[in-house]
């Protein structure tokens, strides 16, 4: 999946404009401009389509978060500067406040059965052996069912 396209999937699953969507960024302290985020979520063959960066979609999620769960006093954490589906993965299961079981029902919702462990193996340090790649495929499942979890 592409950043746009997660960026665009969260967007419909909260019902944001982009005025939220200005505003989620303004939670990390980054003041994103509104064309910039209209160009974000153009067709890929729209003349004035933007890619969403890495960075720029590591602060959109962070800034999720912080308007999920409030944001936590002090210093922020570190933006990343490279994301893979298992960071998006960490993140949105964090702003979401979702535990394994949900998560795992979240799955099964989509038909995809995962155990624990390789729940476990998605959301483990990219170092550590058990590690998983999260492909793409699992990350629609999951957010497709996200929307039905929180549309009920």
């Amino acid at each position: 999946m592409t950043n746009n396209d997660v960026l665009k999937r969260l967007r419909f699953i909260e019902g944001f404009n982009n005025a939220k969507l200005k505003a989620i960024f303004q939670e990390v302290d980054y003041d994103a401009n509104l064309v910039d985020i209209e160009a974000w979520q153009k067709d890929e063959e729209a003349s004035d389509f933007k890619i969403l960066s890495d960075v720029e979609l590591a602060l959109f999620l962070n800034g999720l978060i912080n308007f999920k769960r409030g944001k936590k006093p002090g210093k922020q954490p570190p933006i990343e500067t490279e994301l893979e589906n298992n960071d998006i993965f960490k993140k949105i299961k964090i702003a979401y406040s979702l535990n394994s079981d949900t998560i795992l029902q979240l799955f099964k919702l989509k038909g995809k059965i995962l155990s624990k462990n390789e729940l476990s193996a998605f959301l483990r340090n990219p170092k550590q052996d058990q590690y998983r790649i999260l492909h793409d495929q699992y990350l629609r499942n999951f957010l497709s069912a996200l929307q039905l979890h929180l549309k009920k």
